[in-house]
């Protein structure tokens, strides 16, 4: 769920799939996609994006997460994909993470301020 943080990057993200055997590959990002950051009144108000063409199809999501400097948030949501070439009954299915902090970073490998688990049923 949390992996040590790479040196002085911001924004970065850690693959880690059955292909290369679950070894983890960093990589440094600019921005970040698919979540929405919101900062007003001294807080950050933070809500992660549905992934398009996903299942399942969420009749609820969570209300944004509110956080305050030095706190940090864990935000787990699933997804199943089908193929987009007709080829049968071949999905991929994938797990996100996302570790966020406001203000200082702390130690993203402990207890989270926040908690967010999206997860659903995949069948």
């Amino acid at each position: 769920m949390a992996f040590p943080w790479p040196g002085e990057a911001p924004i970065h993200e850690v693959a880690v799939d059955e292909s290369t055997g679950f070894e983890p590959r960093f990589k440094v990002l600019d921005t970040l996609d698919g979540v929405t950051l919101r900062e007003a009144g001294g807080s950050l108000t933070v809500r992660i994006e549905l992934a398009p063409m996903s299942w399942p199809r969420r009749e609820w999501r969570p209300e944004p997460v509110r956080l305050w400097p030095g706190e940090w948030l864990r935000w787990q949501i699933n997804y199943r994909f089908g193929s987009t070439c007709g080829c049968g009954d071949q999905w991929q299915y994938r797990l996100e993470t996302l570790n966020l902090a406001y203000g200082a970073i702390p130690n993203l490998t402990g207890e989270p301020n926040r908690t967010v688990i999206e997860r659903g049923d995949l069948r």
